[in-house]
């Protein structure tokens, strides 16, 4: 799931009614799937970036040296809404342990979800999307568009030969806050939108199911579709831009 709370409008007990309410749907042997993203845990990220732009060479070099390193059971999430950070924070709920991509997990299947998930792959064959694609999942965009649809990037880890770049983040070695830098695909969400409307266009009638929930337009589609259309779109439509 990815959501806005906002977009809903108004919801007596807040993000606590709404991820209640979507358990209580799945049941017991459904699970609910959060993206807890920590893009600020990097010194290249636009997250970084903004939160340093006004500081000097000096200050630049101190805010880096202090950066905590990320703790899967206390480090909130960055941007992912506060939908996420509720199923984080569930008493019951599972974090997997990457250091800028980690995803959360409430109900049966949580530990399936997300235990194995490398410390050098964000979103490809080590990470929570392809069990995910495995296990035949669904997508459910609540109040969002397709600009925040993380399955696409498992497409862009299936594509033929794709790019890749360096990555650095802050992690926990031996007790002690360590940079850590290492190698991954490069991952590029700026043509998602445009992805989600040739996706959704071009597929047959009711695989992106959409509806309003309170004031918010959702889309509910699987998970598999999603990835096997981007991994063909990607290297058709990337190539022209």
């Amino acid at each position: 799931m990815h959501a806005s709370l906002s977009s809903l409008g108004r919801v007596q007990g807040g993000a606590v009614s709404v991820m209640s309410a979507l358990t209580a749907l799945l049941g017991p042997t459904g699970t609910l799937v959060v993206p807890t993203f920590t893009p600020d845990n990097s010194d290249t990220s636009p997250a970084h970036q903004e939160r340093t732009r006004d500081l000097t060479p000096e200050g630049r070099i101190a805010f880096r040296a202090n950066m905590p390193p990320f703790d899967p059971a206390a480090t909130p999430s960055t941007g992912m809404g506060a939908l996420a950070e509720e199923v984080r924070c569930h008493v019951n709920s599972r974090r997997s342990n990457h250091p800028q991509t980690s995803f959360a997990a409430l109900g049966a299947r949580s530990a399936k979800v997300i235990d194995g998930h490398h410390a050098d792959c964000h979103l490809g064959e080590h990470s929570p999307l392809a069990r995910l694609y495995d296990m035949q999942a669904q997508v459910l965009l609540l109040g969002v568009g397709f600009n925040r649809c993380t399955a696409f990037h498992l497409g862009e880890y299936r594509v033929e030969e794709p790019p890749h770049r360096t990555y650095s983040c802050v992690v926990l070695k031996n007790g002690k806050a360590e940079w850590w830098t290492y190698t991954d695909v490069n991952l590029d969400d700026s043509d998602f939108s445009r992805l989600g409307a040739d996706f959704e266009r071009m597929s047959p009638s009711g695989t992106v199911r959409k509806g309003l929930l309170g004031a918010a337009e959702c889309r509910l589609l699987d998970l598999r579709d999603a990835v096997d259309y981007a991994q063909h779109w990607f290297p058709v439509n990337r190539m022209k831009d």
